[in-house]
């Protein structure tokens, strides 16, 4: 019977859709964590009778065929990038971008990720890094005995000494953006890394054409809507026990056939 395979087809998908809405239940506080959604179609379907194909000897065609569906298959889990809302922090290290773009880091293999979690701090030689230790592109370092640290809208960087009304330049913060952002690899840790399916980074300042602006002392919250993903989990759940009564259902017909005499 087609409906076992049909059926068990379903419940995996179910439980690749309850697996993604766990995951976004689980990062409802995670920094800029982007929610995500995972998209289905049904697979190749069985042709008893091609739709227009000839009925009989005469000129009538089939108007509708016989089809037949062979289930459902996971085509995708793609990534919401919804702004998050700017939570207020007061910590002149945290940056949140307002828009489009990503920040820079280098990883330890020397390659280049992207992140939206600015949760920033200054390491042992006063370099700006992230809450793992990755040096925030480019290299900007924040000099001892300074009393303050001022981040523009624009991502200048800007530093107070004690006695000196001016404010020293130390670095610009840059942002990184790309033509299919649903295309980045997550590794985790908030970082993603580019593929060819998100294109090549296009690097600019904030406040640029189609580029976000920041805002020191906020961090940007992660777009999970609570509500929203605790009405997909119970649907995913009532989708996967009506497939699995499908396959109660044509296993006690099975077993209806095997006792006929």
């Amino acid at each position: 019977m087609r409906s076992l395979s049909i059926a068990a087809t379903g419940m995996l998908a179910q439980q690749t859709n309850v697996d993604v809405i766990s995951n976004n239940i689980a990062n409802m506080n995670t920094t800029a964590f982007k929610r995500q959604r995972a998209e289905f179609q049904d697979l190749l379907y069985q042709q008893a009778q091609r739709p227009g194909g000839a009925t009989s000897g005469t000129d009538a065609l089939a108007p509708s065929g016989i089809q037949i569906g062979s289930g459902v298959k996971t085509a995708g889990v793609y990534r919401i990038a919804e702004q998050g809302a700017l939570t207020q922090t007061s910590n002149r290290f945290d940056v949140a971008i307002d828009g489009q773009g990503y920040f820079q880091v280098d990883l330890p293999t020397g390659e280049t990720a992207y992140t939206r979690a600015g949760s920033f701090q200054v390491s042992d030689q006063g370099e700006l890094v992230t809450s793992d230790g990755l040096r925030v592109q480019p290299g900007i370092a924040i000099p001892q005995g300074v009393v303050d640290v001022v981040i523009s809208k624009t991502g200048e960087v800007q530093v107070k000494n004690a006695g000196t009304p001016a404010l020293q330049t130390v670095g610009q913060l840059q942002l990184a953006t790309f033509t299919n952002e649903a295309g980045l690899e997550a590794l985790g840790g908030n970082l993603f890394v580019e593929t060819a399916a998100s294109g090549q980074a296009s690097v600019a300042s904030p406040g640029e054409p189609g580029y976000g602006t920041l805002a020191q002392g906020f961090l940007e919250a992660s777009n999970v809507n609570p509500v929203s993903e605790i009405t997909a989990l119970i649907t995913a759940q009532r989708a996967y026990e009506m497939n699995s009564r499908v396959v109660k259902t044509a296993d006690e017909m099975l077993s209806t056939t095997s006792q006929m005499r």
